[in-house]
């Protein structure tokens, strides 16, 4: 019997949900294209397989109730099988012999695959979305909050309440917790009471998550609506929107981005246009490239909250052409999409052409890097300034400056480096270098260098904070507040927690602002070239300061791409400006000799002047 109690804990959910259907009579071929999937199922590779799979669960499950069910259950069992060969069952006697037999599915685990627990339909729409395995699905979950399931096709809220359930009903077995916010409302849409209907020319101008469409231009009847069955559960064009964005949770950056240029879409399309953006056609998308270059008064203005009501989709009445490019490559990825998802029955943006912009020497910005001598002056009085005791803001500065732009991160991956992820790391040379493990872009994990004195400022930083930078197993940000300010949402967000939360990533712009404010009142002798860089210097400055001078000091192209984190040795071939400032700086050269050769060829002009030449 311990034989059949093994093999009775391997049958899940989806058998006995198979093995009800075949005691209905349902044949067996439909059986396993209902709930299973050959590739994770082997048993349900042919009608012939899967009749026998059942057949001996269900010999199986029938001798465990004989044996542990009640006398009178007993002896119906024995006498069907007498009487038929095997015991021909009811439903309503399937469902008693799984209450005597204590039929309790196996424990499922976090690297059991998708297809053990779930219907092929909606197991292959997860894989399709990254999940493979029960701990996939956890993780996919706790990434995006209640609102998980609207990236994922034919899985709507009913069904994904299920799925949460489950999940949470197996947290023990797993050994993983789905976060408390995943019930959460859409974080995409906001509290009902702030919802703004937005439609027709004097509609008002809201974002994205206050939006709602009045009935004739929410597009639930729009001329290029899909006539097929769609994979998302979505209505209208916003809640169509709204599901494409769902894909970028995980991606905060992304996301903004990406809202912006479909709210900015959907206002102008409801607003200006005066049609449902599932109704748009050709010439449609080429009026609002148009648009984009030239963008009406109404849809600008000055930067302000997102609640405000002052709020409009254009900061600038003159869009780059940069910005009108990415606009429209975004937009026709997003209709791409719809149109996958069966949402749209075609991609209008397909037949505009790109707008014509100006192939850069670099798409990267690297004239914003530091000098190799402002970058020296920087650091030198940093430091000074960070010496004596009461100076615990500029110690915390010093730190992040010099974390970014000693190792080349981005603002995103100074805020998530942990201190258990940088340990000693013993060089070639006997350099003292320690490591330190990072996930950045696309959630890639990266190891970059940190320097000694990036190090001794990390240091300075943590004894501020009252933490111990070399306790025996130090944990936590590298990088954090000294004090968390008395607002509401700054006690929300650290009331309660276990440890010392980060600085957020935007935080970072503010204590460069600050940095930037001190060193043009504090440096000294500053050139207006010096000047005007230290103007414009962001965070991402540093990083940029990393790349070029890395590069400048003949660091090989393929280490640089791989610290800074570049997927492509190309996007790193741009820090490669040696070749540049040479040229400048040898036609500089050239300049100087020219203008030095011009006024001493003036000078002898005035020094042999006409009056003291003979014959005059």
């Amino acid at each position: 019997m311990s034989e059949k109690l093994d093999l009775q804990r391997q049958y899940t959910a989806k058998d006995f949900a198979a093995l009800r259907a075949f005691v209905q009579r349902l044949p067996p071929a439909v059986i396993a294209r209902t709930y299973f999937n050959e590739d994770d199922d082997p048993h349900a590779a042919t009608p012939g397989a899967m009749e026998r799979y059942l057949r001996d669960m269900l010999a199986t499950l029938v001798d465990m109730a004989i044996e542990y069910g009640s006398p009178v259950l007993a002896d119906h069992l024995k006498a069907s099988i007498k009487k038929h060969g095997s015991a021909r069952l009811t439903a309503a006697s399937l469902k008693m012999v799984e209450e005597a037999a204590r039929l309790a599915v196996s424990q499922p685990a976090a690297a059991h695959g998708i297809g053990m627990w779930f219907r092929p339909m909606v197991a292959r729409y997860l894989k399709a979305r990254g999940v493979a395995t029960i701990g996939d699905l956890v993780a996919y979950c706790n990434a995006r909050g209640g609102s998980w399931w609207r990236s994922v096709p034919r899985v709507g809220p009913g069904r994904a309440r299920v799925i949460i359930a489950w999940l949470r009903r197996h947290e023990h077995s797993l050994g993983l917790r789905v976060d408390d916010d995943v019930d959460l409302a859409d974080p995409l849409a906001a509290p009902d009471q702030d919802i703004i209907a937005v439609g027709g020319p004097r509609s008002a101008l809201v974002p994205l998550e206050r939006m709602a469409l009045r009935q004739a231009l929410n597009g639930s009847t729009g001329l290029n609506r899909s006539a097929v069955f769609p994979y998302i559960a979505a209505n209208n064009d916003l809640e169509a929107i709204r599901a494409w964005l769902h894909l970028y949770r995980d991606r905060p950056k992304t996301l903004r981005a990406y809202m912006k240029e479909a709210e900015r879409f959907l206002l102008w399309s409801v607003t200006v246009r005066g049609k449902a953006l599932s109704s748009l056609l050709v010439d449609d998308c080429e009026a609002y490239k148009d648009f984009l270059a030239m963008p009406s008064p109404a849809f600008v203005g000055t930067r302000v909250a997102r609640s405000s009501p002052r709020w409009r989709p254009f900061a600038s009445d003159e869009p780059s052409a940069e910005s009108q490019l990415y606009a429209v490559r975004v937009l026709r990825a997003a209709f791409t999409w719809l149109v996958d998802m069966r949402y749209l029955a075609g991609n209008p943006w397909k037949g505009v052409r790109d707008p014509v912009t100006i192939r850069r020497e670099g798409e990267i910005q690297i004239e914003r890097a530091l000098t190799p001598k402002l970058w020296a002056d920087i650091r030198a009085h940093a430091r000074n300034q960070s010496a004596p005791a009461a100076n615990q803001r500029w110690r915390t500065v010093h730190a992040l400056m010099l974390l970014m732009g000693d190792s080349g991160l981005r603002r995103e991956e100074a805020a998530g480096a942990r201190r258990e992820r940088l340990q000693p790391f013993p060089s070639d040379d006997g350099m003292e270098v320690w490591a330190l493990t990072i996930v950045g872009k696309r959630k890639r994990e990266r190891t970059v260098p940190v320097s000694m004195e990036t190090i001794a400022a990390l240091r300075a930083h943590w004894r501020d904070r009252g933490d111990d930078f070399d306790a025996p197993a130090p944990a936590g940000p590298l990088l954090a507040p000294l004090v968390i300010p008395k607002t509401k949402a700054a006690q929300r967000k650290h009331g309660g927690q276990t440890e010392r939360q980060p600085y957020r990533p935007d935080t970072f712009n503010e204590v460069i602002d600050w940095l930037r404010k001190r060193l043009l009142d504090e440096l000294e002798n500053l050139s207006p070239a010096t000047y005007s860089q230290l103007e414009q210097m962001t965070p991402h400055a540093f990083r940029h300061t990393f790349g070029t001078l890395a590069a400048a000091n003949d660091v090989p192209i393929d280490v640089v791409q791989r610290v800074l984190g570049h997927r492509s040795i190309q996007t790193t071939s741009i820090y490669l400006q040696a070749e540049k400032r040479r040229m400048m700086n040898e036609v500089s050269a050239m300049f100087g000799r020219r203008n030095a050769l011009e006024a001493a060829t003036v000078s002898e002009a005035t020094d042999s002047s006409p009056a003291d030449k003979p014959g005059c």
